[in-house]
């Protein structure tokens, strides 16, 4: 059962997943603000994501506030861009831990992203929350980082919940746009060796895992959230040409694509780093998931 008649607050809630969960809790007849640093409706509330403001009055209100800020990895990784990623996380972070602690009125929960990247690379292990193995390199740290600053500080009353994300798919966002465009012009075959490891969950279930955390008092610290039957890299692409009807495909070898990322300005970590996910806390939890296979999706394009 979906939560109902609650007030929840959103940061970070004009991305893909932050307009999907707004619109989940909307259609289950809950309120549902959004912190913007541009505001074009009354549900956005305007903030800058570094100093306090009114905005901090809508937590003494809310049963909920989720943070889902942070700059796309989708980049070089410049020491400038490093920089922005990782202040883009942890300012924001402390920002809304602090406004929280010091309110009268505090919300029940208090959710923050958090990414699966935190794992190695791993072919052949999955990675639970309890005995996966937390890496070095620096998207590892960024996230470590990301978690510590959110666990930092302990408020009373308040439970928190890290949300380990994986490759969460949408046809309204995230990557199935482009690599649908991809596929459609022959590029959609397996990236590097294909035996990569791909995490991921629907849209859908992401939603709906977010809710279901938020009703059970049980559920704290980091969950990860990934359907329980991750494929490899060759398979999910297959399914991607599948799904588009793409007429032939060209694979894509490690060196190429070091090349069309220096051209296209990303890094080829998005998608040669295997992240095997496993979301033992929600399936142990009873968590059902609509999509938990790959096959099962059609609506993605």
């Amino acid at each position: 059962m979906n939560i109902k008649n609650k007030n929840i607050l959103i940061a970070g809630g004009s991305g893909f997943l932050g307009q999907a969960l707004a619109t989940h809790f909307e259609e289950n007849g809950n309120t549902v603000w959004t912190l913007s640093r541009n505001p074009t409706t009354a549900s956005q509330i305007k903030w800058d994501g570094r100093t306090m403001g009114d905005w901090c009055d809508k937590i003494e209100v809310a049963d909920v506030v989720i943070n889902l800020c942070g700059k796309s990895v989708d980049c070089r990784y410049t020491e400038a861009n490093k920089k922005k990623i990782l202040d883009s996380r942890i300012i924001p972070t402390r920002l809304i831990d602090l406004a929280i602690a010091k309110a009268e009125n505090k919300p029940a929960v208090f959710i923050n992203a958090s990414s699966s990247t935190v794992y190695v690379h791993s072919e052949d292990r999955p990675m639970s929350e309890a005995d996966g193995i937390i890496g070095n390199d620096f998207s590892e740290n960024i996230v470590k980082s990301w978690e510590a600053a959110f666990f930092e500080h302990e408020i009373k009353g308040v439970r928190k919940v890290a949300l380990r994300i994986s490759f969460v798919l949408g046809k309204e966002g995230g990557a199935i746009p482009k690599l649908s465009t991809f596929a459609k012009l022959g590029l959609g075959g397996k990236q590097g060796k294909g035996n990569q490891i791909i995490s991921w969950i629907h849209v859908e279930d992401f939603c709906q895992a977010v809710d279901r955390i938020i009703q059970r008092d049980t559920l704290k610290g980091a969950i990860n959230l990934a359907s329980p039957n991750p494929v490899s890299n060759m398979e999910f692409m297959a399914a991607i040409r599948d799904m588009v009807g793409a007429p032939f495909h060209i694979h894509q070898p490690a060196w190429l694509l070091e090349i069309a990322t220096f051209f296209l300005r990303t890094e080829t970590e998005l998608v040669l780093k295997s992240r095997y996910v496993d979301p033992k806390i929600l399936v142990d939890d009873g968590f059902v998931f609509k999509y938990p296979v790959l096959s099962t999706i059609d609506n993605l394009v």
